[in-house]
């Protein structure tokens, strides 16, 4: 691969066009590193050239934008400092009211061309810390989502079955990953491809979910296995037992609801 190609390919990366890359790459320079207020207020007025979002999106500093053309936010989307979103080609979906805490990585660098590649999520959604999502096998995420710190979503996988290759060169699948509304997944959790965690559910720290699980299930393990179902009375009634706590934002959202 000679260097103009290699440049071809790294440009395609960044953005989807080169007028495009030089506006971007322009704008982000001079606004993405400016702290406080002021630097969110101006780029919520000037990251709107370069992305799709309904109303003004919330963007703190040294957050990085990969194609971002391919980018659509939601009213009130909220990205924290260190936020990595990598649009490539299939794009990023995120509703309203979703909020991307401090080193969340979304990431679609789809260069095999994967037509399902993408990441799509509801409105309403919390990211914790760290926490990491591939989708060249595609991940659509309803209502309501949360997940602890350092969860890992990887709609994708090695093929590894012949010894006699390195497991570069035998490709990869992407079969994509579904998790429907209201599911919290806890702190280091792991779901890996082909996956699909059912409305309600919660899966416990720590857990692997590398098989489907039904509606409410609450799940832990490794792999993740069903304990019990959210439904089930008992179980509700131990849940309920502690002292709940509410903050600020609840009671301002539901105000406005």
């Amino acid at each position: 691969m000679g260097i103009l190609q290699e440049l071809n390919y790294y440009l395609k990366s960044q953005s989807t066009s080169i007028p495009r890359y030089v506006v971007e790459q322009s704008i982000m320079t001079l606004l993405g590193g400016l702290p406080s207020l002021v630097g969110v207020g101006l780029r919520g007025i000037a990251y709107k050239v370069i992305l799709q979002a309904d109303g003004l999106p919330i963007i703190e500093h040294n957050v990085r934008l990969l194609c971002p053309a391919n980018i659509k936010l939601g009213k009130q989307v909220y990205l924290d400092s260190q936020v990595y979103l990598h649009a490539l080609p299939g794009g990023i979906t995120i509703g309203e009211g979703t909020n991307l805490m401090h080193g969340t990585i979304f990431h679609v660098f789809n260069y095999r061309g994967l037509p399902q590649a993408g990441i799509f999520v509801g409105k309403n959604c919390f990211f914790g810390e760290y926490t990491c999502i591939r989708g060249q096998g595609g991940v659509h995420i309803g209502d309501g989502v949360y997940t602890g710190t350092q969860v890992q979503i990887a709609a994708v996988n090695h093929v590894y079955s012949d010894p006699d290759k390195y497991i570069k060169d035998q490709g990869i699948t992407a079969e994509g990953i579904t998790i429907e509304d209201d599911v919290w997944l806890a702190s280091n959790v792991v779901v890996v491809d082909g996956v699909t965690i059912g409305k309600g559910s919660v899966v416990g720290a720590g857990a692997v979910v590398n098989k489907n699980l039904p509606p409410y299930s609450v799940a832990v393990g490794i792999p993740a296995r069903v304990i019990k179902d959210r439904r089930n009375a008992d179980a509700v009634r131990k849940a309920t037992a502690a002292q709940v706590h509410y903050g600020a934002l609840e009671d301002m959202r539901n105000k406005s609801e």
